[in-house]
């Protein structure tokens, strides 16, 4: 396990009463864009906390990330210049499971938005982590009551679905499964006020709430641009100008990843069996060609320095 700087003394949240314990140390699984902004808010708020990630070259490029988000805050006035090493100071990184795990009082699993991923992951962490560990998936879409029937633990599972960017955005879905306790969903609730986010508890059913209306939405778009109604400028502008929206539906899909939104479309569709969810054959086809946004390159817009640097890509110029 990899040490970024010397270690200070986590804030901690005491759990209700009935637990009598303190959180302090925090694992979160993937060192991917939402692992490691949920990283870093974490360690900003004062936690303890351990970046598991397979890969070395992801958990570098992870902390790299973090670092250039923490000098953004810096320039931007949110933190101090003093507290950024100390913020690093209090992440590590493992490429191993049980190092990450083994005090982990939270865990936050990161990873890709695939059923059987978390599946065996959760099946691992129920194996690696403290009894008394709750177990927290980032996931967007899927099942949280699936997720727990994989551990010998259902009630000590839950979702913590952050929005992305997650240094930003308030945001934070907290999502009973069938079998989460009382006492872990308001420990969860209390956590996430503490990172300064604005938690909003809700109920297991696919999308939740988020994805279940953003999706339909962005899938429109795409079946706007698909029919001929209009052209990619022209349906976000409607959006962004007509609705006070900062960011129209092509862009934003773009933005989260057309993979993913393909992914969560088809577990709308598969969990309520309504075509009303079906995915449009033309974001099933850019998928399938590789264009997935911005981690791509291209989708909807091209970009070439990131997600501030773009036009719209030649495919749907007319």
């Amino acid at each position: 396990m990899a040490n970024l700087g010397h270690s200070l003394k986590a804030n901690t949240l005491i759990l209700p009463k009935e637990r009598k314990k303190e959180m302090q140390h925090i694992a979160v699984i993937g060192a991917g864009t939402m692992g490691n902004g949920i990283a870093h808010v974490f360690a900003q708020q004062g936690f303890e906390v351990v970046l598991v990630d397979l890969s070395a070259e992801r958990l570098e490029k992870a902390v790299q990330s973090i670092a250039l988000n923490l000098d953004r805050q810096v320039r931007k006035g949110i933190i101090s210049v003093e507290e950024k090493p100390g913020i690093l100071a209090r992440i590590n990184t493992s490429t191993h499971l049980e190092n990450g795990t083994r005090v982990a009082e939270l865990v936050v699993e990161a990873a890709s938005e695939d059923f059987a991923i978390k599946r065996d992951l959760f099946r691992e962490l129920d194996r690696l982590c403290p009894p008394s560990a709750i177990l927290a998936t980032n996931t967007s879409s899927l099942s949280i009551t699936a997720l727990a029937s994989c551990t010998k633990r259902p009630e000590q599972v839950i979702g913590m679905h952050f929005m992305n960017p997650v240094p930003v955005m308030k945001l934070v879905e907290v999502i009973r499964g069938y079998s989460t306790s009382d006492e872990v969903c308001s420990a969860v609730m209390q956590l996430s006020r503490q990172l300064g986010k604005d938690p909003v508890e809700v109920n297991d059913y696919p999308g939740f709430i988020a994805n279940r209306i953003l999706m339909p939405m962005i899938n429109e778009a795409v079946y706007a641009l698909y029919e001929g109604v209009a052209g990619v400028e022209e349906i976000d502008t409607v959006m962004r100008t007509g609705m006070a929206h900062p960011m129209g539906p092509l862009q934003l899909a773009d933005f989260i990843g057309l993979d993913v939104c393909l992914s969560i479309l088809r577990v709308l569709q598969q969990g309520f069996g309504h075509p009303k969810y079906a995915p449009c054959p033309l974001l099933v086809n850019m998928v399938e060609a590789g264009m997935k946004g911005v981690k791509s390159g291209e989708g909807f817009y091209t970009y070439q320095r990131g997600y501030k640097d773009f036009e719209v890509s030649s495919r749907f110029k007319s």
